[in-house]
């Protein structure tokens, strides 16, 4: 009757650990039960199971950039990581923000090993409607400022966007930070090079006045909001049941007392923050944060190590955020529950990735094996990412004994998972098959 039984797992299974079997039938969860009869037996003695990571926010670069990322690349840290299923944002190259580059996207993507959603871009002249039916997973991120290039939405072309996502039922996912005071304070900062200066130059000023702007329009188009790797304990308390938010795990680790320590490397949009707001964040886990996201964005060395205005924002990290986080569990920072709330079951209620980020009946089998007491450094020279490097080298984590996606082995301390094994999740608008 099943393909494969679990057996000997302590699995968590409705917000607590318990030992029980778990049965795998065409790569979904079939059946979970004290004592399972089956053949093929999966041993998981000293394992821990939990749900994969669903990860809402990774740039894979692919296509355009694949000198920093790939999917390939990029998904075999993701399994690395213990994440199995991704939502790759638009600012590829193409971007996509038509169904022409869609299909360019689409196609990049059957490299993958993990299951993945792709998000729509909101430029000028975007095919918001043709990409919803599509079946993009979500739209954004949407950037309010400039960021490494980007071209950032003036309020018409927010307000605008807005209304048509809310018409069509979508997830307008928000990069929130207000050029007007970006402008206003690099102005004051030019010819300063301390890599300290780029934090000064986007302060909690910019993100707290983005978030109130975007949801004075969202309410008004009556827009399901979703703000990307929130920063700042001003932002936290715009947040409600209306509004959603997620945090990057550099955000929660490191601060402005890092720029010493990694120059340009530590360069990310929105910056590293104080200790307060890093306070603030994992305080906001509690209640008010419901995600957490890698918001991965590789670059190679040769492009980071460059002066902090020319350097590219932006940090790999799919391969090790659940790895931090589950560090962070066994220091006491955070609940097992609330880790697992926070990557898996909720990212995907709220993107509506079906059948992903809960281990139970029905269920695609997304597991990943984890043994607690396995604590080792950071070392980049272990990671999948083709950027090479790590802004957490040298921080104690967790990594996956295994990873599992759809009832296959991905990970099992090598990359094993096949290439273009990855299936593409369509989002809730979709009417046109590619």
């Amino acid at each position: 009757m099943f393909d494969v039984v679990l057996k000997n797992a302590k699995l968590f299974l409705d917000g607590e650990v318990r030992e029980a079997e778990l049965a795998i039938t065409d790569g979904r969860i079939s059946k979970i039960a004290k004592d399972i009869r089956a053949d093929d037996i999966l041993d998981a003695r000293g394992s821990l199971v939990l749900p994969g990571v669903v990860d809402v926010h990774v740039h894979f670069r692919d296509p355009g950039m694949t000198h920093k990322e790939d999917w390939y690349s990029g998904s075999s840290a993701a399994a690395a990581g213990g994440v199995t299923t991704v939502v790759d944002h638009p600012n590829t190259t193409p971007p996509t923000t038509t169904l022409k580059s869609f299909r360019v996207k689409l196609k990049a993507a059957r490299k993958s090993i993990v299951d993945f959603g792709i998000n729509a871009g909101v430029v000028e002249g975007a095919q918001l409607e043709t990409l919803w039916r599509a079946g993009i997973t979500a739209f954004g991120e949407i950037y309010m400022a400039e960021s490494m290039g980007k071209m950032c939405v003036d309020d018409d072309a927010l307000s605008n966007a807005l209304k048509t996502i809310a018409q069509l039922g979508g997830i307008a996912c928000i990069h929130a930070e207000d050029e007007r005071v970006i402008k206003e304070r690099t102005r004051k900062l030019v010819g300063k090079t301390d890599p300290s200066v780029y934090s000064a130059s986007r302060p909690n000023e910019s993100e707290k006045d983005a978030i109130a702007k975007a949801i004075r329009f969202a309410n008004t188009a009556r827009c399901k909001l979703h703000i990307c790797h929130i920063s700042t304990r001003e932002g936290l308390r715009f947040m409600s049941k209306n509004v959603t938010c997620e945090v990057a795990p550099h955000h929660l680790l490191l601060t402005e007392k890092d720029w010493n320590r990694l120059g340009s490397l530590g360069k990310v949009n929105p910056p590293l923050r104080s200790e307060e707001d890093k306070r603030a964040l994992w305080a906001g886990l509690q209640n008010r944060i419901g995600i957490i996201a890698s918001d991965h964005a590789p670059h190679i060395l040769e492009e980071k190590e460059q002066d902090i205005w020319s350097a590219p924002p932006g940090v790999p990290g799919v391969e090790t955020s659940l790895p931090l986080m589950l560090h962070a569990v066994k220091a006491g920072h955070i609940s097992l529950q609330c880790l697992v709330g926070r990557m898996a079951i909720n990212p995907a209620r709220v993107f509506g990735l079906n059948g992903k980020g809960d281990i139970k009946v029905g269920n695609d089998a997304d597991l990943v094996f984890i043994d607690p007491k396995d604590v080792k450094p950071i070392k980049a020279e272990n990671m999948h990412s083709k950027a090479g490097w790590t802004p957490f080298e040298g921080m104690h984590a967790i990594f996956p004994k295994m990873t599992m996606v759809r009832g296959a082995i991905v990970y099992d301390g090598e990359v094993v998972g096949e290439k273009g094994y990855g299936r593409f999740i369509p989002g809730r608008g979709r009417q046109i098959y590619i």
